[in-house]
C-alpha cells in the first residue's frame, strides 16, 4: 500500500511545486552595528542595522561582567557553598 501512495504521488508531481510571485526577494543584505562593525549576508531586506554583534556582545567578546547589586553573589555563594 505504501508504494502505491507513492507512486501515485510522483504521477501527481509536476515540476516546481512552490508557487511563482509570492515569495519575497532573498539579496544580499548589509549588516551596520552600533559598534561599528559591517558584514554581509543575506536576506529579504537590503539592509539591517542591530544595536549588539558578536564583535561587541560581552557573551562571544569574554568581557561579561556580573553586576553585584546589595551583596547577592556572595549570598548565594555562601548559602549554596560547598562544604
Amino acid at each position: 500500500m505504501i508504494g502505491a501512495v507513492s507512486r501515485a504521488r510522483d504521477a501527481s508531481f509536476k515540476g516546481n511545486t512552490m508557487k511563482e510571485n509570492i515569495h519575497p526577494k532573498y539579496v544580499e543584505s548589509h549588516v551596520q552595528c552600533a559598534c561599528g562593525t559591517k558584514f554581509t549576508t543575506r536576506s529579504v531586506k537590503p539592509e539591517i542595522q542591530v544595536e549588539i554583534c558578536s564583535q561587541c556582545h560581552p557573551f562571544f567578546t569574554g568581557k561579561q561582567k556580573l553586576m553585584d547589586t546589595a551583596g547577592r553573589i556572595e549570598k548565594f555563594k555562601k548559602k549554596y557553598a560547598q562544604k
